[in-house]
């Protein structure tokens, strides 16, 4: 595990191997990258692995489980769907299937774009604990991001994050329309394992309802979010 305050390090025997929530070992994590881990170099698979899991799996903040089992990557590859956090983890597991060293990176960051209902449930727009992924690519950590499938950003009017292998994968500060949409407020750092107890802790300060409201849950996000934009 390495600090916030501390460069993150060539990776580790950790980062290619299975641990709770990155189960890279699990037969629907080793099929999905048997199936998507695409192309000649390990650039190229990392690309196709990471283009896989942004839209293959539907980003859903509504539906937060922050069980053990909720947060494992065969959990959100057989759900279909999953938020920021588990989509990383997702992507890491897959990338360590395919022999890709993989990591968890966090940061706080300011969502400018959100639905009604999450803004009055959350009540803040930032977003802690924002999941993205560490790939050990050409010598180097890339950072890429697979949170918004590319039918959402559709519907948000966003512009797709795309992720070439050589730079890093962060969210855009503007939406097409030249509209605020995510800043970077804090960053957390990066983990061979998914510090599950430290988001649970954080989330329970700040987020006392996200995970109680009863309306949350059975709600659609894309829905909403296309109700609201107007699409």
């Amino acid at each position: 595990m390495s600090s916030p305050h501390t460069p993150p390090s060539a990776p580790s025997a950790a980062c290619l191997q299975p641990s709770t929530a990155i189960d890279s070992d699990h037969p629907l994590v080793l099929a999905f990258a048997r199936e998507h881990a695409a192309g000649q170099t390990e650039r190229e698979r990392a690309v196709s692995l990471y283009l896989a899991v942004r839209d293959r799996l539907r980003y859903d903040p509504y539906r937060i489980d922050l069980s053990a089992p909720g947060m494992r990557a065969s959990t959100a590859l057989s759900q279909g769907f999953g938020w920021c956090v588990p989509k990383a983890v997702a992507l890491a597991a897959v990338a360590r299937a395919a022999g890709i060293p993989a990591r968890l990176g966090f940061a706080d960051v300011r969502n400018h774009l959100s639905t009604e209902r999450l803004r009055q449930t959350m009540k803040t727009d930032v977003f802690a604990w924002h999941g993205y992924t560490a790939l050990w690519i050409d010598g180097a950590w890339r950072k890429a991001t697979p949170a918004f499938n590319l039918s959402l950003c559709e519907k948000f009017g966003l512009l797709p994050l795309e992720f070439d292998g050589v730079s890093d994968s962060l969210y855009q500060p503007y939406d097409r329309a030249g509209q605020r949409h995510m800043e970077y407020v804090n960053e957390r750092g990066q983990f061979d394992d998914l510090p599950l107890a430290a988001i649970r802790a954080t989330f329970a300060e700040l987020y006392p309802f996200w995970t109680q409201a009863p309306d949350v849950g059975t709600a659609d996000f894309a829905q909403d979010a296309a109700r609201e934009s107007g699409t």
